[in-house]
């Protein structure tokens, strides 16, 4: 959804060239990063998203950063009815989840299929960073044992709900742990990790890779600058993995994009 279209009429020329293009849609909820410049206006912009679309129900700026352990931000309500709880489909599964408690990147919705269609039954995978499952529920579906890490006691307690609705809780175990610190504890090694890497937590590819076995897979999440790749592709090789695939996945900031590494570790 392009957001500039449906203001044309909205806002004048000069305030619509601050706005971003980009509308992040988690079922039927709208968040937008509405800058200073249209203060005055958010409420006729929140208007016409939801005139203009009849499956947004709410729409909400996003007025901070990503904060905190549980990695969300803070929003402000502009216009709609009910509240911030939504049931949000990806390739025929459910996720439910109150958006303003958890963090949920629906533009990774092809990661989340593209990975998980990878997985053969049996595998044991592992998930740090799980969130509310959206690599976990898919990853469970294709017959896998998945270990799944999450530092968020809400986001914990929606991905249970997740499970069950998908009916894959048998195939999921949750651990309300820090991975830095919970991975250093199990005395296992796993089939597959699967690491949605938030910003800035690099490191943990380094723990990971003494928690997945010889020939195992890993499929690492890094923010970097385009010029940044070789090197990092080399850094990788040098500790031991073999690159199979390298693709970007998506803008994040002027300059950055989120990358995807499918990694086997030698």
């Amino acid at each position: 959804m392009r957001l500039k279209q449906k203001l044309q009429d909205v806002l004048p020329k000069e305030q619509l060239g601050h706005v971003s293009n980009r509308i992040h849609v988690i079922g039927d909820v709208a968040i937008l990063s509405l800058p200073a410049e249209v203060e005055g206006n958010k409420e006729d912009i929140a208007e016409a998203v939801i005139s203009q679309n009849k499956n947004i129900r709410i729409v909400l700026d996003k007025i901070s950063k990503l904060e905190g352990d549980r990695r969300v931000a803070t929003f402000e309500v502009l216009s709609g009815i009910g509240g911030t709880v939504t049931n949000h489909k990806e390739y025929g599964f459910t996720y439910r989840m109150d958006v303003t408690q958890v963090f949920f990147n629906s533009h990774l919705s092809y990661e989340h299929q593209r990975v998980a269609s990878q997985v053969r039954p049996g595998e044991s995978v592992l998930v740090p960073f799980a969130g509310v499952g959206p690599f976990v529920v898919p990853i469970a579906a294709r017959g896998a044992k998945v270990m799944a890490l999450e530092k968020s006691s809400s986001a914990c307690r929606w991905l249970a709900e997740n499970l069950r609705a998908n009916d894959v809780e048998e195939r999921a175990a949750i651990l309300n742990a820090d991975a830095f610190c919970v991975l250093q504890m199990i005395n296992r090694t796993f089939d597959r990790a699967v690491v949605p890497t938030p910003y800035g937590m690099d490191k943990i590819l380094e723990t990971i890779a003494d928690a997945v076995r010889t020939g195992g897979a890993v499929h690492f999440y890094a923010f970097k600058r385009r010029q940044q790749i070789d090197g990092l592709s080399k850094k990788y090789e040098d500790m031991g993995f073999e690159i199979g695939l390298c693709r970007r996945c998506g803008n994040v900031a002027p300059g950055v994009s989120r990358w995807a590494f499918d990694l086997v570790k030698c």
